[in-house]
């Protein structure tokens, strides 16, 4: 992902939200069309997060970095845990907000550039696996994040496999026509009518992320099932 071309729209978006405003922003992917987040969302308390960031958030232990930390409200939970907490965005005003908050070690830094420090767990989480943008670049992406971990550590990644997109309505699935892994979109967003640009985002399946894994040499468990195709998977490199 050229990082370099995306518009920060949910920064400003979120540091609107922060003082007050009541902040929404136009989402738009090549698979679903156009639909709202409430920024107020990216604020969520633990209890009001879903299941598989809960249970994400109580598997973290050590040191812990957030990836693609947003208004950082993962990263809260787990300072207030005691725990030690790098958050990373690309979002200049997501980290402002970020250390507004109260987070002591908010950056902004694109992961590729994450070196020479490791970590003892690596939260992905709100589809963090759609960070690598593209099925191709699933390998250099997950060899990435091992780098990045201490002996013993993990990765905790959740994901959605958006088959059901492709269910017609006698619930057969189609996707003959796609050209590419169906998982693949191009996303984009708007707020107060600026536009980020478009950028690839992807969604995997459990079984294409595991054997992705697994011909790495890196572990890949399901930890937990979602009420909606979605999953919490812990990948981890054999002792």
């Amino acid at each position: 992902m050229n990082v370099n071309n995306i518009t920060d729209v949910f920064g400003k978006a979120i540091k609107d939200f922060y003082t007050g405003k009541n902040a929404v922003i136009e989402t738009y992917s090549s698979i679903g069309g156009w639909d709202e987040l409430p920024v107020k969302y990216l604020f969520r308390s633990f209890e009001e997060m879903p299941d598989l960031e809960q249970v994400a958030l109580k598997a973290s232990f050590g040191k812990v970095l957030d990836l693609g930390c947003g208004a950082g409200s993962h990263s809260l939970y787990l300072q207030n845990q005691g725990l030690s907490v790098k958050p990373v965005d690309i979002s200049k005003g997501a980290i402002e907000v970020c250390k507004l908050r109260g987070l002591k070690h908010a950056e902004v830094i694109d992961l590729w550039n994450l070196k020479d420090v490791q970590f003892d767990t690596i939260l992905a989480l709100m589809n963090g696996a759609g960070i690598c943008g593209t099925m191709k670049c699933l390998p250099d992406f997950l060899s990435h994040l091992v780098s990045l971990l201490k002996p013993g550590g993990q990765i905790l990644m959740d994901s959605t496999d958006i088959i059901y997109m492709y269910e017609d309505d006698n619930g057969e699935v189609d996707v003959s026509d796609v050209n590419h892994y169906y998982g693949e979109v191009e996303f984009q967003s708007k707020y107060l009518g600026e536009n980020s640009g478009s950028y690839p985002w992807m969604y995997i399946d459990f079984y294409n992320l595991q054997q992705q894994a697994l011909n790495l040499n890196i572990q890949c468990e399901l930890l937990k099932k979602g009420s909606h195709y979605d999953y919490l998977a812990k990948l981890s490199v054999p002792e």
